[in-house]
This record gives structure tokens, sequence and C-alpha cells, in this order.
């Protein structure tokens, strides 16, 4: 099913199931209006000295096993492109079992922007330390103000600054759309679920989150 009209509907128990490259589960806050949508801009907003934040035309992800391509159309979408998931599932190999790793989307986004300007890190498993985390934290700065959205594959449990927990143990695609405080908090846009689409975490927490996978900056 493709993805052109918004969907509003949370993913059933069902499809929260674990599989090996990507899960939908709980996550984030409202969608935008379909005028918010056509009026949103392809330039960052912005905001206080250390703060900025991408517009994103979001939307959810329309199955258990699509987050990595959601992620992908969400991040593409702050530069003003409206890609087909199924199009880019495709591409990325994506199968009930999810999307194998960042390194199935890092070509793809390159592709749809047109330039090479997307790579992908990898960060080890139970290593993250303060290099780690400072590296991850410059990347999504140095992202966000050239005007892209930062994808990162993520699994296990993290909490946000406002203290609900997000849990995808089988693995989960995200997009991270702005920071504030210079980078110590990103804000995230998650496919998983339209009523919590939007969510602020810290960027060490993020790092952990990571921990074992990758992202694309």
């Amino acid at each position: 099913m493709r993805t052109d009209l918004i969907r509003r509907t949370a993913l059933t128990v069902a499809g929260i199931a674990a599989t090996a490259g990507g899960i939908a589960g709980p996550a984030l806050a409202a969608q935008a209006a379909p005028a918010e949508r056509v009026a949103a801009s392809v330039q960052a907003e912005r905001r206080p000295a250390g703060e900025r934040q991408l517009d994103v035309r979001y939307e959810a992800q329309p199955n258990f096993f699509y987050c990595g391509p959601a992620a992908a159309r969400n991040a593409l979408s702050v530069q003003g492109k409206n890609i087909d998931v199924d199009t880019m599932a495709k591409e990325m190999g994506t199968t009930e079992a999810g999307t194998d790793s960042i390194n199935d989307i890092t070509p793809v986004l390159n592709k749809e922007t047109g330039r090479k300007a997307y790579h992908s890190t990898e960060l080890p498993a139970d290593k993250v330390d303060g290099k780690h985390v400072e590296k991850l934290r410059a990347d999504i700065v140095r992202a966000v103000d050239d005007g892209r959205a930062v994808v990162a594959n993520i699994a296990g449990t993290a909490t946000d600054t406002d203290g609900v927990s997000h849990s995808f143990e089988g693995g989960h695609y995200i997009s991270v759309v702005g920071y504030s405080e210079g980078g110590k908090t990103v804000t995230i846009a998650d496919s998983a679920n339209p009523d919590q689409a939007s969510y602020r975490i810290d960027v060490d927490a993020l790092a952990h989150w990571i921990a074992s996978r990758g992202y694309a900056s």
C-alpha cells in the first residue's frame, strides 16, 4: 500500500513483533495538516543560538517492516521531496524482515539528494564513549545546518526528555530532524506511531540507542 495519504492509525500489536532489520513499535506527536505540509519549506527554521529545526512533511509507515523506507522518506521531506516508500523499499532490499542496515539506506538518500552528501557511520556494541557521542552530535549539527535530516538505525529502549520510554528491541529506523543546546538534545521524527510522531532525546542517549548499528548523516 502506498503512503500518498497521511495515515493516522497506529500499528497493530501484531505489527510490533520484532524483526531483524526494522521494527515498528511505540513512538511519537501529531502529523502536519495538509495545508501545513504544502507550506513546509526546505529551509531550516532558525531558532535561538544553538538550535535549529527542519520542517518535516511527516508520514507514518504503512506496515510493521517499512520503518527504514519511511524514515528515509521523512528525512528527504525536509528538502521538499516526496518519495514513494514502495520504490525506496525495493531499492533498499526491504522485506518483512526489515531493512538490513544503514548501509542499504545511505545510497538511496544520496541518489534522491542528487549528491554524495550522506555517509554511513557505525557505532560499536557496548563500547560507545564520549568520542562517539561527540562525533554523532557534530554530524547531526552539520547535517541539519546543511538542510538535511539524519537517519539512524536503533535498537533497545531509550527515554526522551519528557520521561517517555520508546522501545524497539528488534530494531527500528528513525529520522533526526533538529537539535537544540548546540546538539546536546536532538529532535526525532518517528514513523512508527503518528500519535507520537515527534520527541526530543539527549544525544548521549541516542548514541547508546544506535550502538551496534549505525546512522546516515
